[in-house]
This record gives structure tokens, C-alpha cells and sequence, in this order.
């Protein structure tokens, strides 16, 4: 069997929808299971209806709710007919009630609790799944519609629960049974408790949806349809000839997605590394391209792409203390754990430390707390520049290409994973668009284009 996701530009209309199906039945006979994030921009659109409601204003949190169910009430209209129309306004119709009814409680408290939150926001996925299950039937497919919640068991960590992989591969079996010839429909991103409240994965929690089911029921693939024809050498806002890259290794990709990629969700291959299931990321507007396959081991050495993060800060921490000492370390690392902000990068000489953090929210109290016992050093507009590849360190002349063709860019900091697969610069946030640019040009835009697979 296979697993397909679809992301939210990718089910966002009549059209898409209907792309979206063809892509499934195209896969028919491999007993596919279509699993759907909201429609493009209606989780957004949740979330100001709940931040409008708790302000007090209920009468404008009615609005958008209405605002939302009518979008779909629209494309149900578009694109069916007879009992199908009949059947999914009345689904529709239900769910309005019931998001108006939790709205109504948030207004009356003006607070909204994590749990609360993640009720309201599932309703975004149930929606579009209602939607792409009736027009499948419209169209003469066998289809069934399935709630996530009955088989994608979670704690109860509202807004980022974590899932329950043994107790999923148990329901998952009992509630998903994909055959040829039959579609499965299903929602992304929600899951359930034990006693059956309602959870979600986080944001760009579809993806990892798609893995967990995927790796669940043992599938022998799950692709990833988006807007872009695979993961690319950099972002093409930045970069419009961005080429797509043919293969890359699971580690490569999460590492993109760490330092900024916006393909995939960090965490989202997990479950499918731990199967040893090939994950591939397509172009839903262009299925006939070949798009990128994640796997656990890709070939050749070098650099693949390039990712960067921007408003990153820098600290840099320096005491004598340092010079021939142990704990110091630790004492400095337990600020950051004291105050639940990551490290994103890290450098280390005698008597100093270099780090870049992604979050500031604590930044004055964890200066205040590492002045303590080291000077501080704080510079802010800061940007991260990741270069990922393969045995970067065995790459010939890698490092002599990587400083040439940066010379005359201050950087700030340099980190050189011990896993070889990733180069990591930190820089002033004004530069890092150029270095990028000089950077792939010096690397990818003289590259030959290589022979790809395709899944189908």
C-alpha cells in the first residue's frame, strides 16, 4: 500500500481537489491511503477566529466561522451534485454548529486553553477531507472517509502532541484496512487521546501524519504532493533556477528542514526512517515531475543544497574560567535548559563559547543568568547559512570553494558537524541573501542534471 499527503495549496479548491485525485487513482491499484491537511490558509484562518473570540468580540468570531464554512459550502457546490451535495452540506452544516457552539465558550471566557485550541483547529482538516471523500463517490471512485481520531493516538500535549506509535500500528490495523481498488480518506495533523479528545501534531503536523501511517501499516512508500517539484538545491524565491535534487538521504533532508527548508516538516520522516519506507516529495500541479526521493542512504559525496534561517541571534560567552576547567559547560548549558531555549549552533574555543539561538523570548534572562559567571556577548539580526551534503569533509577542495567564494562576506561563526553531512555558517542577516547566491552558483549552477527515478 501506499500513503499520499496533500498539503493545503494542494486540495485549496475545486481544481485542485480534482488533481489531487487523479494523482490517487492513479495509485489505485497499491490500495492508497489519502491523507489531507486543511484547505490553504483556513488553519490561519482558525486561528484569528479563536484569537477573536477570546479578545470578546463573539459576534466576530461567528463571522468567521461562517466566513470558513461558506468556502467550503462553495467548492461542495462547484463540484457536487445530488445525494453526494446532500450529504456532504449536511456533515458541513454539523460542524458549523459545533465550532460555533466552541466559539461561543471562548468568547463567554475570553481564555482558550491548548485543548480548546486544538478542537477548533481540527476542524479545518475534517472539513477538506469531507469535501475530497464526496467527490471521489461523485465521481464513481470506492471511497471511504475516515476520522483520524479513531486511530491516531496521542498524549495529551495539546498543540504538539506526541503520538503513541505502538497503540497507532494496533488501531491503525483495526480501523485503516487499504485494499486495491479502494480509496482511503484522512486527515493530517489531528489525533485523539485515550479518552477521545481531540489533539493536534503541531503545525506542519500532515506530513508526520503521513509517515506514522505510513510506517503503521508498513507501506512500501509515502509521498509528499506540494507546491514544488521536490526539495530544491535553495529557495527559489531566492533563487528561481533552483534545481530539484534527485535523491537525498533522510538525514540530509531533516537537516534542511531544521536550518530553514520549508518542504518538509522537521520531525515529519521519523517514523519513516525507523521503516526503512522511501519518501517522496512531488509537485501536485506537475506530477509528471520526477520530484525527490528521501532514502536512508544517498550516494556520491559533496554539497546538495543550501538552507538558511534568518533573525538568529548570536551569544558569545568568555571567561578564564574556561581555560583548563570542567562543569563549566554544563553550568552554561543548564541557562539554556533553565529557560527552554534551544541551541541551534555551537563553537568552542579555550576560553570562549559562540551559539546561535533561534528564540529570544528568554535572551534578557539568560544574559542575566550567564553573566553570572562569564562576560556576554549579544548580536541580534544574525542568520544561519547550512550547506547539506554527503561526506562533506572527504569533498576535495571543498572548504578551499566554500571561503573563496565567500571572501570579502564577514562571517561570525563556523560549525562543521561531526556527521559530515552539514557545513553551517552564522553571518550578519544583511549578507546571508548573498551568500547564498555566491554559494550556489559556485556549487550547483554548473552542475549536470542526473538520472532520477520516478514512483510511478
Amino acid at each position: 500500500m501506499i500513503v499520499l499527503k496533500f498539503g493545503g495549496t494542494s486540495v485549496q479548491g475545486p481544481e485542485m481537489i480534482d488533481r489531487a485525485l487523479d494523482i490517487a487513482v492513479s495509485r489505485m491499484d497499491r490500495a492508497p491511503v489519502l491523507v489531507s491537511s486543511a484547505m490553504a490558509k483556513v488553519t490561519d484562518a482558525l486561528v484569528k477566529a479563536t484569537q477573536t473570540a477570546v479578545s470578546g468580540d463573539g459576534a466576530g468570531a461567528a463571522k468567521a466561522a461562517h466566513d470558513i464554512i461558506g468556502r467550503h459550502i462553495t467548492v461542495a457546490k462547484d463540484f457536487l451534485s445530488g445525494k453526494n451535495l446532500e450529504d456532504a452540506i449536511g456533515k458541513i452544516e454539523d460542524m458549523r454548529r459545533a465550532l460555533l457552539a466552541l466559539l461561543k465558550g471562548l468568547a463567554l471566557l475570553r481564555e482558550c486553553s491548548a485543548r480548546s485550541s486544538d478542537a477548533v483547529l481540527a476542524f479545518g482538516e475534517l472539513l477538506s477531507t469531507t469535501l475530497i471523500a464526496a467527490r471521489a463517490k461523485q465521481r464513481g471512485y470506492k471511497a471511504e472517509f475516515v476520522d483520524s481520531r479513531v486511530f491516531m493516538r496521542t498524549d495529551d500535549g495539546f498543540s504538539s502532541a506526541a503520538p503513541d506509535m505502538k497503540a497507532i500500528a494496533g488501531l491503525a490495523k483495526q480501523k485503516l484496512k487499504p485494499k486495491p481498488g479502494k480509496l482511503i480518506v484522512c486527515q493530517g495533523f489531528i489525533g485523539s487521546t485515550e479518552e477521545g479528545v481531540t489533539t493536534t501534531l503541531g503545525r506542519g503536523g500532515s506530513d508526520y501524519s503521513a509517515t506514522i501511517i505510513g510506517a503503521a501499516l508498513r507501506a512500501e512508500a509515502v509521498e509528499i504532493w506540494t507546491d514544488v517539484s521536490g526539495i530544491l538545491t535553495t529557495d527559489p524565491r531566492l533563487i528561481p533556477g533552483a534545481a530539484t535534487i534527485p535523491r537525498m538521504s533522510y538525514a540530509g533532508a531533516a537537516e534542511l528542514a531544521y536550518f530553514g527548508a520549508k518542504v518538509m516538516h522537521p520531525s515529519s520522516i521519523q517514523p519513516a526512517v525507523e521503516k526503512g519506507i522511501p519518501v517522496w516529495v512531488k509537485n501536485t500541479k506537475a506530477p509528471e515531475e520526477p520530484g525527490t526521493v528521501l532514502i536512508p542512504v544517498a550516494e556520491g559525496t559533496g554539497p546538495r543544497a543550501i538552507a538558511f534561517k534568518k533573525n538568529i541571534t548570536l551569544i558569545n560567552v568568555v571567561s578564564s574560567r574556561m581555560l583548563n576547567a570542567y562543569g563549566f559547560l554544563s553550568r552554561m548549558f543548564a541557562v539554556f535548559e533553565k529557560h527552554k531555549t534551544p541551541v541551534d549552533l555551537i563553537a568552542t574555543s579555550e576560553v570562549s563559547v559562540s551559539m546561535t539561538v533561534e528564540s529570544s523570548a528568554s535572551l534578557r534572562e539568560i544574559v542575566r543568568d550567564l553573566q553570572e559567571f562569564a562576560g556576554v556577548e549579544v548580536s541580534k539580526n544574525q542568520a544561519i547559512l547550512c550547506l547539506v551534503g554527503k561526506n562533506l569533509w572527504e569533498e576535495r577542495g571543498f572548504f578551499v570553494r566554500v571561503f573563496s567564494a565567500l571572501e570579502g562576506i564577514p562571517l561570525k561563526m563556523i560549525s562543521l558537524g561531526a556527521s559530515k553531512i552539514n557545513l553551517s555558517l552564522a553571518l550578519a542577516e544583511e549578507h546571508c541573501d548573498q551568500a547564498v547566491k555566491l554559494l550556489h552558483r559556485e556549487f550547483f549552477e554548473q552542475a549536470a542534471t542526473q538520472p532520477q527515478d520516478s514512483p510511478r
